[in-house]
């Protein structure tokens, strides 16, 4: 354990945090605080984004139509996950991992306050600013939560369990505050409220850093003082040279918003494909990890298939509440994008429970395979359920009753504790040491090819029946999880020791 000396800080937490946060390490506080508001920043934003894009400009909108509202949603989402290899690259090789998520945040804060002034041209530069923050954020500090736990620590799947279900509390606070203001005041006044939310993360985060473990100013793999300088200047250049010509693309109108679309879902399909090929390839990976990534590509497509059914949750499905769903219960009105709020209720209700029976069942818990799959199978069941309430309309005028949606987010909001919590907590048990922090951005790739498919897939959206959009969807859903089931015995084998 290291130990302060004068004038600096230690790098481990006090021996006594290991168990002081419900069994669990101090440091895991820390981090789902930062998820909170960061989930509440994001989600809160994300809930009432795509109704600003198909809201008109007399409202305040984009007068987007609703498929290419929600597929420029998913192009966001896709480039807020794009930007992930890059944050864990820069972690391992030249910030820290606490550091990449100080940063992040910050950048993510300065995005939100510019979408909250009224203009298109700052929506844009928040939403690229947001982008770049969450790359840096999101897959360093999950790989910070799996340094507070030996490979071998049993609590491991039940900490990442609590540390989810403090993301959605964000994700259920966040809708409901950000919905209201957006419906009722404005969209602007709605990004506003992510702004602050996301100021108050990076507050209690500085202030609980002494609980963080593996906490370094200098890199984990830091990269030698000349090849950072280097990689620096490469950043900087390539990052300007990239903004100049996407602007001259877009100025002679080459770069439209489709194109610009179908690029970033070209992308989401080649990243991934050739960060599988680097770390196979790699001379720092050993034999051993070698063959624990081979089950880790199967856990990776799962990912994409059930995510590819929950950003749904946040583009289609709002767009289908906003048009087609009562929002009234008991004669009480509320805003469409508070449906968003159900799924994240649903799973800050489920994820102590999940995480109790995990502890409860200690070895004898089902393998990390078969919980993605479960959670692949639910996501799909969440879909197949919408074919019911929109089926057999003449019309579509027609509006749902509100418990159809919310219990579609039910389902969904189960299978994402299932498949979250244990798909990032397999990654971190499954990475290269070498490529730790990057191993779970690869996690987060699979997050970019799910929106990059989205992207193209919600175009359908308006165009085919409901009930034919969301029961093919569901079906292919449901067929991928059965496929994981059926291979669990060899992921079994070529995970090991890993369960």
């Amino acid at each position: 354990m290291s130990h302060s000396t004068a004038g600096t800080e230690p790098t481990q937490p006090p021996p006594e945090d290991d168990h002081a946060f419900f069994g669990q390490p101090r440091g895991l506080m820390t981090l789902s605080g930062l998820e909170v508001w960061e989930r509440f920043s994001f989600l809160g934003m994300q809930a009432i984004l795509v109704l600003f894009f198909a809201d008109t400009v007399a409202n305040g909108g984009m007068d987007m139509d609703p498929g290419t509202a929600a597929s420029v949603s998913a192009a966001y989402g896709t480039l807020v996950y794009l930007v992930s290899v890059a944050g864990g690259w820069l972690a391992d090789r030249i910030l820290g991992s606490y550091r990449a998520v100080l940063y992040g945040g910050i950048l993510i804060a300065c995005g939100h306050y510019s979408m909250a002034v009224p203009t298109d041209a700052m929506t844009w530069v928040g939403l690229g600013l947001i982008s770049a923050g969450t790359g840096l954020l999101k897959p360093n500090v999950a790989s910070m939560v799996g340094k507070l736990y030996r490979t071998d620590d049993e609590r491991r799947d039940a900490g990442f369990a609590l540390y989810y279900m403090g993301i959605n509390i964000g994700a259920f606070a966040g809708p409901l505050i950000t919905g209201w203001l957006g419906e009722h005041v404005s969209w602007h006044w709605g990004f506003s409220a992510a702004a602050v939310g996301m100021t108050l993360g990076l507050i209690q985060y500085v202030a609980g850093r002494r609980h963080l473990a593996g906490r370094k100013h200098a890199a984990e793999f830091a990269l030698a003082p000349d090849a950072m300088r280097r990689a620096v200047r490469l950043i900087i250049g390539g990052a300007v040279v990239v903004a100049l010509v996407a602007t001259a693309l877009a100025l002679a109108g080459w770069l439209t918003m489709d194109r610009f679309v179908d690029v970033l879902t070209v992308i989401s399909v080649i990243a991934p494909i050739v960060y599988f090929v680097v770390m196979f390839r790699s001379p720092r990976v050993t034999a051993e990890e070698r063959g624990r990534l081979r089950p880790y590509i199967v856990l990776f497509l799962g990912s994409v298939v059930f995510n590819f059914i929950l950003f749904q949750a946040y583009s289609t499905m709002m767009l289908l509440a906003s048009t087609n769903a009562r929002t009234e219960i008991l004669g009480f009105t509320f805003p469409a994008s508070w449906y968003a709020s159900a799924l994240g209720a649903f799973e800050v209700a489920l994820a102590p429970v999940v995480a109790a029976v995990w502890a409860r069942m200690g070895p004898r818990q089902p393998h990390a395979s078969n919980k993605i799959a479960f959670g692949v199978i639910l996501g799909g069941l969440s879909f197949l359920l919408m074919v019911l309430p929109t089926s057999g309309h003449a019309d579509d005028t027609y509006r749902m009753a509100a418990w159809w949606i919310v219990g579609s987010y039910l389902l969904l909001g189960l299978g994402d504790i299932l498949l979250e919590t244990s798909g990032m907590s397999a990654t971190t048990k499954l990475a290269p040491k070498a490529f730790a922090s990057q191993t779970m951005a690869l996690w987060f790739l699979s997050l970019a090819l799910a929106n990059g498919i989205q992207a193209q897939i919600v175009k359908l959206y308006g165009e085919v029946s409901n009930p034919a959009y969301f029961g093919v969807n569901g079906a292919i859903a449901v067929a991928a999880g059965v496929a994981m089931i059926a291979a669990a015995p060899w992921l079994k084998r070529t995970m090991h020791p890993v369960h």
